[in-house]
């Protein structure tokens, strides 16, 4: 009986430990507008941390010829029940990679570092892939010249380089580079390892930072308060004159209406034309 009744109580702890726990988006960093990756369990939001999700760059981005493509993100911490991540790497299928390889075909892989501005350290890994078979001199000139535009193309934002990475601006430069040497099917930045980062990467990289939609939803809210407080001041102000008009009115009309003033007389001295005739018709008949 005392065996029955403690498995039944570790039946219930294990529930109460599955009840406990949350679900939490994880999210895709900001140079990929946020896009949710997936969504994970845990009991308390310190454990998320250190983490690694992985996602295609099609279930990302959305486009469909970057299916191949297979990025991992660290979650970092969370933001309400959103997991918020770093770009962690990025590597290449096997099957595209054998697809790309084929017999009379040279494939020259090349590994370089590189640190970023903002202190990461990431090792870039370039495919070379020629038309045919390539010397050794051939060979060496291609990797000397990989990784000397691998160094150029570091020299810049930790975010910057990850958008380089992905949208083949590295293996553009790349192919222009080493074409004139061999003639080249394909040049691919096959794998990337972020092997070094500064003590405040989160900070660095401002995880944490609100999406920015709840940005511009916060912007939008300042600039109808502020609308609204200057329609308040102008609906005031016009108040105040129609108050001011009323006032003067009421003065006007308190104020007695001035007389007309009589028509001036006319001047008596000067005898009507009338009279004048009559008095030289009287004179005339008495004559």
């Amino acid at each position: 009986m005392a065996k029955k009744r403690s498995a039944r109580q570790a039946a219930r702890k294990v529930k109460d430990k599955w009840k406990s726990k949350q679900w939490y988006t994880i999210r895709a960093p900001a140079i990929f507008n946020e896009a949710e990756i997936g969504e994970t369990l845990a009991d308390e939001a310190d454990k998320l941390e250190g983490r690694v999700a992985e996602a295609t760059l099609q279930d990302v981005t959305g486009d469909f010829s970057k299916q191949h493509v297979k990025c991992n993100f660290r979650i970092r911490g969370t933001r309400g029940t959103d997991a918020v991540t770093t770009f962690d790497g990025h590597d290449l299928t096997s099957d595209y990679v054998r697809r790309l390889v084929r017999r009379s075909h040279a494939k020259i892989d090349v590994v370089h570092d590189v640190t970023t501005t903002d202190g990461f350290t990431v090792r870039l890994k370039p495919m070379i892939v020629s038309e045919r078979r390539a010397q050794n001199t051939q060979e060496a000139e291609m990797r000397k010249r990989a990784r000397a535009v691998c160094e150029e193309e570091g020299k810049v934002s930790f975010n910057d380089l990850t958008l380089k990475i992905l949208e083949g601006d590295i293996a553009k430069k790349i192919y222009e580079e080493c074409r004139l040497l061999l003639p080249l099917k394909r040049v691919e930045v096959r794998k990337t390892e972020v092997i070094g980062e500064p003590e405040d990467a989160p900070e660095a990289l401002d995880v944490f930072a609100p999406p920015p939609e709840e940005e511009e939803e916060e912007e939008e809210e300042e600039e109808r308060a502020d609308a609204e407080d200057d329609e308040e001041a102008d609906e005031a102000e016009d108040l105040e004159e129609e108050e001011a008009e009323d006032v003067l009115e009421e003065e006007d009309a308190d104020e007695p209406a001035e007389e007309e003033e009589p028509a001036e007389a006319e001047d008596e001295g000067e005898p009507d034309e009338d009279e004048d005739i009559a008095e030289d018709v009287s004179a005339e008949l008495q004559g």
